[in-house]
């Protein structure tokens, strides 16, 4: 086996505390608390840093490491109804998607969140409904994004959930990687 650094600490920081947050509103406070209210903004200052980290962080971390094209996403489509074990040390193009989506499902979730706070949105139903809409979108996603770590982490025998959390990725030695 063959170990590489690959997710820095704002990366993994990033992507747990996103976890939690999102959990604990989605699942345990109040949506008509307070806390339901700051989590959200914390939500969405964290997807903020993670825009900016995107452009001038680590070199995984970079959305220029992992941009999903069209090509890409159809090799890794391929290698896995064919069985081939191609590795990519950063994200895959397929998870480059799924990070994507849900980027951009929680920060609209805090935008029609904060829209339901103002005087122009409070009570106007189609927001509301919105938010709730992207809720129910983001947590499909994610139960998606689970199975697919699971399933991608058995199919080529690299421990993501490990690599998310002590930053070092661990591959087959001999694997075909792509940097």
């Amino acid at each position: 086996m063959t170990s590489y650094k690959i997710w820095d600490p704002f990366v993994r920081v990033f992507h747990w505390a996103l976890v939690a947050g999102f959990a604990a509103n989605a699942l345990f406070d109040d949506p008509e608390s307070t806390l339901h209210e700051w989590l959200g903004y914390v939500l969405v200052g964290l997807i903020a840093a993670r825009l900016v980290w995107g452009v001038i962080g680590s070199r995984y971390a970079r959305f220029a490491s992992f941009w999903p094209t069209l090509s890409k996403i159809t090799a890794q489509m391929s290698d896995m109804a064919t069985g081939r074990k191609r590795l990519h040390l950063g994200h895959t193009p397929l998870g480059a998607l799924m990070i994507f989506n849900l980027l951009g499902a929680v920060l609209l979730i805090g935008v029609t969140g904060y829209m339901m706070t103002t005087d122009a949105y409070w009570g106007v139903d189609w927001v509301e409904n919105l938010h709730e809409a992207l809720v129910t979108w983001a947590e499909i996603s994610i139960v998606l994004h689970v199975l697919a770590v699971i399933w991608e982490s058995r199919r080529t025998g690299v421990n993501l959930p490990r690599a998310m959390i002590t930053g070092v990725k661990t591959v087959p030695d001999g694997a075909k990687t792509d940097p």
